[in-house]
């Protein structure tokens, strides 16, 4: 918008006014032409920046305000006298126009300079003997006029940048349903992933308990079963929003064996870290794996600290137990007579 009120105030002053300037006679002429002169400066003072998109500074602003309204003075002095608000008077339109260029953005301040302004005028007009009626009369329409059309200004650009405000909300608005969206059905697509792992490994277990082929009371069977259960509880569990989840995840496992008649403890050192998704499933793995194979008691330690996070379990479930480890999570497994011993262990800093 300022962009377009250069290009008024240019072919204002330089294509319409200079007619206007130089075809009525000026008391004192040199006076007129200075006064000229410094809108001109004004002018190309503020194209220096508007050309560039920047935003006026401060310091052009407050000088250009002060040049304005001090030309608006002296060119109205040298008016000749039965032209004040009247066609020749030149700096009436112009100066207004100067001041919606200055201080379009301060709308308060605007409208302070052009009341001076039009104070300015009107009091000159009146001084120079502009009492009869009917000039009274037309010096009022012309000051409408003028007021009017720089005034709509104001308020269509307000308008206008109001609506733009308003579509660059709702676009940004947009943006983020449309983030959130995806967001959604990314995390909607990885749950259905995990869900088929998981499944992957329960439905051949289920599909030999059907068919026969695998018998219910056999170790191998039951401990196959656990771990499948134990899993899946595990797997409900990660979608809880809670404060800790990596805890909330063990002590699933743990609700798992002990609902199986396990004696289980379960101790919780350090306080909460964030643990990715896919780094807690690697951490409770060995977790499931070993609470599934104890027969009647274990022992679950969660340790964090600022370098890394801890997960053991020492159980009797006796030999026989291996868990690998992953890209992020190391996975250490040792027996010590009739208990076994697995560790998972995740360095925040890899």
């Amino acid at each position: 918008m300022r962009l377009a009120l250069l290009g008024v105030v240019a072919v204002v002053q330089f294509g319409l006014c200079p007619r206007t300037l130089f075809g009525y006679a000026h008391r004192p002429m040199w006076l007129a032409l200075t006064a000229f002169a410094a809108l001109g400066l004004v002018t190309i003072a503020c194209a220096i920046w508007v050309l560039r998109r920047e935003p006026l500074p401060t310091a052009v602003i407050a000088v250009g305000t002060v040049v304005a309204l001090a030309a608006s003075v002296a060119a109205s002095a040298a008016l000749p006298p039965d032209e004040h608000i009247g066609a020749g008077d030149w700096p009436l339109g112009l100066v207004g126009w100067h001041l919606l260029l200055l201080l379009l953005d301060r709308v308060p301040l605007l409208l302070t300079a052009l009341a001076a302004h039009l104070t300015s005028s009107v009091a000159q007009f009146f001084l120079a003997g502009g009492t009869d009626r009917g000039r009274v009369g037309t010096a009022a329409i012309i000051v409408f006029g003028a007021v009017t059309l720089q005034l709509a200004v104001v308020v269509f650009t307000r308008v206008l940048r109001r609506s733009t405000a308003q579509a660059v909300a709702a676009a940004a608005e947009r943006d983020r349903q449309a983030i959130r969206v995806a967001v959604a059905e990314q995390w909607e697509q990885g749950q259905r992933a995990v869900f088929a792992e998981q499944l992957g490994e329960v439905l051949p277990l289920l599909a030999g308990l059907a068919d026969g082929e695998l018998d219910p009371r056999a170790a191998g069977t039951r401990q196959r079963c656990a771990l499948a259960a134990t899993q899946l509880r595990r797997l409900f569990a990660e979608n809880d929003d809670v404060p800790d989840p990596l805890v909330h995840e063990v002590s699933a496992c743990v609700d798992v064996a002990e609902r199986r008649g396990l004696d289980v403890s379960l101790a919780v050192s350090g306080a909460a870290v964030d643990v990715p998704a896919d780094v807690r499933r690697d951490l409770t793995g060995p977790v499931a794996t070993t609470l599934s194979a104890a027969r009647t008691r274990a022992r679950v330690s969660v340790l964090r600290t600022d370098d890394e996070v801890r997960v053991a379990v020492v159980s009797d479930a006796g030999t026989g137990l291996a868990a690998a480890s992953s890209a992020h999570v190391e996975v250490e497994c040792g027996v010590y007579g009739e208990h076994t011993r697995m560790e998972a262990r995740w360095r925040r800093t890899s």
